[in-house]
């Protein structure tokens, strides 16, 4: 129970994680990484902004090596917190959100809806500053009205 309780505030805790990354250091110091995500969209498949995905994987792959070594402990069900909040950022935010992957297109759910309406609020600044809706899985009840 205890393993489970690690991994699921693990995994809520990444939202706030995520969110201040987004808004102080991807519109920040590392906003070259992120300023090609905010842009018009060409022909290729991969962005800058990917490198984000890799620098959130190293601490969850880190996390695993030693959260196995001995045995299983809390170290490891951090890394599965990280990975599944990486997965379902993935989920959300590429293939929903961006369709860089067309794997569904349409959906009536309120909740991804809502995430959708705060994402494009985030997106009409196309510069680092003036940003809102930094989060990911958590945005303002406001976007969630149809």
């Amino acid at each position: 129970m205890i393993f489970f309780l690690i991994f699921f505030g693990t995994f809520l805790l990444m939202e706030c994680v995520t969110w201040l990354t987004h808004k102080y250091v991807m519109h920040g110091s590392m906003w070259y990484f992120h300023a090609d995500h905010h842009q018009p969209k060409y022909a290729n498949v991969f962005e800058r902004n990917d490198i984000f995905f890799v620098i959130f994987a190293i601490p969850s792959i880190v996390l695993f090596y030693y959260g196995v070594e001995g045995g299983l402990n809390y170290l490891f069900f951090i890394g599965l917190g990280i990975m599944f909040y990486g997965m379902c950022y993935f989920m959300i935010h590429d293939v929903l959100i961006h369709q860089r992957f067309k794997w569904f297109k349409h959906t009536n759910n309120k909740y991804l809806i809502g995430l959708r309406k705060a994402h494009k609020v985030h997106h009409k600044h196309l510069g680092k500053e003036h940003g809102e809706c930094f989060g990911m899985l958590f945005v303002p009840f406001k976007y969630y009205k149809i």
